[in-house]
């Protein structure tokens, strides 16, 4: 036990170091290439950060535990929307671009939709994964179509490309291995206290996988780039559902149990919520963010009292 707490400790550190770092870089990156910085939180950014729920997701399936990779994804995107964006608004209000609003948020809302849609039967098959994957592939043409045409960054960055590369790659490095120290050792604690799979892969798996996004955007929110944190969120929603899931239930299909429709609900329910606020002065204001982040206790709340 006292080791698992030292890995728990470690990991947050690793994480909150790799959150700096690939912020820093992508920024960087974005101002150089005069790709506007929105585009980079939704793929490299999102991508990147959404690397431990692919890991653990495929793993769980592979292990035949297939609750607690579906749990992971809908707990991680429940946990963005509320969680991170909540206390991202908190440390200071996020201004969010027309063209996220109407184009970007629709497009999260639309995947939850169609999650929720395919796995209305308990069981996402391979059909459903490669349904997911195409969607996918949809999303990915559009951004790219979004960058060619989007805004130039009117910032001059003179800081040399490699630094920006390398900060990217230690980042994500701190990023990956510092949540699988903090999940495996996480886990490890709530299974050995009777918690089900379901509720371990929506509470402790999902905040674990979840702390890239969470340390990433608000690193990114103090520092004045709105635009990643909110991509970061946007974008590692998509990739959450369109890609893990897609790919995941394509190597392994997945029979659904321990979710339940009240989970899929608050998951959409979250995304829909930042689309709303969004709506009013494309910004995310301090007292929506501790509204969203109230939301969300409640919600654990009652997770941890139905158990």
């Amino acid at each position: 036990m006292i080791f698992d707490i030292l890995f728990i400790i470690l990991g947050v550190a690793l994480v909150l170091f790799g959150a700096d770092k690939l912020t820093e870089g992508a920024a960087a990156l974005a101002r150089r290439m005069n790709v506007p910085e929105i585009i980079i939180g939704l793929t490299i950014v999102a991508a990147g950060t959404s690397a431990p729920e692919l890991f653990v997701s495929l793993v769980s399936a592979l292990n035949g535990t297939p609750d607690l990779a579906v749990g992971n994804v809908v707990g991680s995107n429940t946990m963005n929307c509320m969680l991170i964006v909540g206390c991202a608004a908190m440390v200071a209000p996020m201004t969010i671009s027309p063209s996220t609003v109407k184009k970007d948020i629709p497009f999260s809302v639309a995947a939850s939709v169609l999650l929720i849609l395919l796995a209305f039967n308990s069981f996402l098959g391979r059909l459903d994964g490669i349904i997911l994957l195409l969607g996918f592939a949809v999303f990915m043409t559009y951004t790219l179509m979004q960058a060619k045409t989007g805004s130039s960054e009117t910032v001059k960055e003179t800081s040399p490309i490699w630094k920006n590369i390398l900060f990217i790659v230690f980042g994500l490095a701190g990023l990956v291995i510092g949540s699988n120290l903090f999940v495996d050792s996480a886990s490890d604690v709530a299974l050995s206290l009777g918690i089900s799979e379901g509720v371990v892969g929506l509470t402790i798996v999902a905040g674990g996988t979840s702390l890239p996004e969470l340390a990433t955007s608000v690193v990114a929110a103090r520092k004045g780039q709105s635009a990643i944190a909110i991509g970061n969120v946007i974008g590692s929603n998509v990739f959450n559902i369109l890609f893990i899931l897609g790919l995941t239930a394509t190597i392994s299909p997945l029979e659904i149990e321990g979710i339940t429709t009240i989970d899929l609900a608050v998951m959409l329910l979250s995304v829909v919520l930042i689309w709303l606020f969004s709506r009013t002065r494309y910004t995310v204001e301090r007292w929506e963010g501790a509204l969203l982040l109230g939301l969300y206790l409640v919600y654990v709340g009652w997770l941890i009292t139905s158990l």
